[in-house]
């Protein structure tokens, strides 16, 4: 009997889990479909099996549900290169007991939402994009007993709430911009051996609360002060890289920490010259006045006060309304319409913002297009007593923007204006106005047009020397080393071809991204599959996300490049294919090489033209892995490739009239 009745339990076990597998609660559900709605890139498509249309969630990806399946426990999601934002609907997983998603691309804010997971054990967002403060609320999270948000960008100062966490144990909070003091809170003669001890005092707060803390890292941040004596047991190095005194601790230079201490000449307390209570003072001037100017002054003090008060106000909320935007968000009626989304008002502050106003005047009412695409039309201008410009502008309706898309816009923006070689065309600004809605990026203009316009030219004289094209080739190849090698963190062009390659009055080359704006769109259609081209987007064949990750799609689409610039053919031609398929039967064969060169070039150098198919041919590889970065690329060009006017001279009679052109 008895294997008879263990068989019956294992059986009634079944059947109970099939019978409550769509027992989570509503809430729950709709929570984690809301997550996986503010995630807009999912490279390792590690998402995919996230059915929104099944009701039961526990056999998700990263989803652990209790033994009954009646409740979300943990969300552990991390290293998988997620990008997007935490929707404040995760505070909805009300039995949450883990939320894990360190190592992605997180960006936007920590929402205050978290804080009401009051079953909550661990908290890992450490290794994302982050910004904004720590909200208060995480002090609510009465069982938590690890914190990890190291390595993201969190500004403001440590909430003294986290002192309310008496079963915190690790706190990881190094490697962000936060500010201010450590908040301990306790009596100054706090003793260091008594952290291990409660602090059962009510006015006791910050740090000095804490009974469990056996791990804290505070490092490479912006804090001020000293140290609590409540956590001098803790290594010196986990407060390296702040503005904290004390002559044995590593900090940072007083340049860096001259924005981060509090400004002294406020702060102090001001000092009578003749050592008399300031109080006294007041009295005694208040005593000699006449009643009449007595009256006068708290007239108009009050008056004064008032105006400044309603003004403090005002400008208050003006910030409010700066720093988040309501998102539209189609959901149930019953659910919430709108997620505030927290914009870091320094984001921008070092690039120059321009007036729809201006930028019209200077494009003539916008009427000199110079190129247009379905996402963007760009317009040339001459800015006042100032240079000439590209003006790229979004093609996208008012109802379309939500508040994702101008944050991930405006991250577009800084990152752009990170970007400072010669090789790279500049970003000079940009243009947001909500009437008429207007979304811009202005550049440096490049006078002399695409490489792509000069390649394709059939008309008589508007042919490239071979040593001009080699010229341009190291060119495209010195401004791609910068981006992925010189720049932190790597920077990819997002469609790099002919097109997106300007020429100066001297056919300097100028990478210019403005592709750009086909990512932003992109990220509103929720569309993630391949992107395909005319053969010009030369990308790696998985997805767009898979292209942004790895800078071997730039790699790939730069061997293409230098294919189309010394064979003057495009990258796909309706009657003859791709230009890969087509050369690959001449690279590596010594007899055919010579095949590729444009027939309207009749002089080239040889030894210039095995370096470039060599060069190719390890750009094409379809094996990733074998690709070179491109500072080996760059280094083999530059070395073995002689663009001296000399040799420039002899090997070609059209290189007199380039340079006759020039001078």
């Amino acid at each position: 009997m008895k294997p008879c009745t263990s068989l019956l339990f294992l059986a009634l076990i079944s059947a109970l889990s099939f019978v409550v597998s769509d027992m989570v609660p509503s809430n729950e559900v709709w929570a984690l479909r809301s997550f996986k709605e503010a995630v807009y890139e999912d490279p390792y498509q590690v998402l995919s099996n996230w059915d929104t249309v099944e009701s039961d969630p526990c056999n998700w990806f990263g989803v652990l549900c209790t033994m009954l399946r009646d409740h979300v426990i943990k969300l552990n999601i991390s290293g998988s290169s997620l990008k997007g934002f935490l929707a404040p609907e995760l505070g909805q997983i009300t039995y949450l007991q883990e939320l894990i998603l360190h190592g992605n691309s997180f960006i936007g804010t920590i929402p205050r939402e978290l804080g009401v997971l009051e079953s909550l054990k661990v908290l890992d967002l450490g290794m994302n994009q982050l910004t904004g403060p720590i909200p208060a609320e995480i002090g609510n999270l009465t069982q938590v007993v690890k914190i990890n948000l190291q390595s993201n960008g969190l500004t403001g100062r440590l909430p003294p709430e986290l002192g309310n966490l008496r079963y915190l144990q690790e706190l990881q909070l190094d490697r962000n911009r936060l500010q201010g003091p450590v908040p301990a809170g306790g009596s100054a003669n706090f003793a260091s051996n008594m952290h291990g001890m409660y602090a059962s005092k009510e006015n006791v707060t910050g740090f000095c609360r804490s009974s469990q803390l056996k791990v804290a890292d505070f490092s490479f941040n912006f804090l001020v002060g000293s140290i609590p004596k409540c956590l001098e047991y803790l290594p010196r190095l986990n407060f390296q890289g702040n503005c904290l005194q004390g002559q044995d601790l590593k900090q940072r230079s007083s340049i860096q920490c001259a924005g981060a201490s509090p400004a002294s000449a406020k702060s102090q307390p001001v000092v009578n010259p003749n050592h008399q209570p300031a109080e006294y003072v007041s009295k005694h001037h208040r005593a000699s006045k006449p009643v009449w100017l007595l009256a006068l002054e708290i007239v108009t003090g009050t008056m004064v006060g008032s105006l400044f008060l309603v003004a403090v106000l005002a400008a208050f909320q003006r910030c409010n309304k700066k720093s988040s935007i309501i998102i539209p968000w189609k959901k149930s009626g019953s659910q919430k319409d709108h997620t505030a989304v927290y914009i870091d008002p320094e984001l921008l502050k070092d690039v120059r913002r321009y007036s729809r106003q201006e930028l019209e005047v200077a494009c003539e009412d916008f009427s000199n297009i110079i190129g247009s695409s379905p996402d963007s039309v760009v317009y040339k201008g001459t800015m006042k007593g100032g240079p000439e410009i590209a003006v790229v502008s979004l093609c996208i309706n008012e109802e379309h923007w939500t508040g994702y898309l101008e944050l991930y816009f405006q991250r577009e923006v800084a990152d752009l204006a990170r970007l400072d070689n010669e090789n790279i065309g500049k970003l000079l600004g940009y243009c947001r106005e909500d009437t008429p809605f207007t979304r811009m990026l202005v550049f440096d203009y490049a006078s002399n047009g695409t490489l792509h316009d000069h390649l394709h030219c059939y008309e008589e004289g508007c042919q490239f020397s071979w040593t001009r094209r080699m010229k341009i080739a190291i060119g495209i190849a010195r401004g791609l080393k910068y981006l992925h090698t010189e720049v932190e963190p790597p920077f990819t062009i997002s469609e790099l071809n002919s097109s997106a390659v300007y020429l100066t009055e001297e056919f300097s080359p100028k990478l210019v991204d403005f592709e750009s704006w086909k990512t932003i769109l992109e990220r509103s259609e929720k569309n993630s599959g391949s992107i395909g081209s005319q053969g010009g987007v030369c990308i790696l064949p998985n997805s767009l996300e898979a292209r942004h990750l790895d800078t071997k799609g730039n790699t790939f689409a730069f061997g293409v490049l230098l294919l189309e610039i010394i064979s003057g053919r495009p990258p796909y031609c309706k009657d003859k294919g791709y230009l890969v398929d087509w050369a690959k039967d001449y690279l590596e064969m010594p007899d055919e090489m010579s095949h590729v060169v444009d027939p309207e070039l009749k002089i080239f150098r040889y030894e210039d033209l095995k370096v470039i198919c060599e060069v190719i041919t390890l750009c094409i590889n379809p094996d990733t892995t074998v690709r070179p970065s491109m500072r080996e690329l760059c280094s083999m060009l530059e070395s073995r490739i002689d663009t001296s006017v000399s040799v420039e001279l002899k090997s070609s009679s059209l290189a007199w009239a380039e340079l006759a052109l020039l001078s």
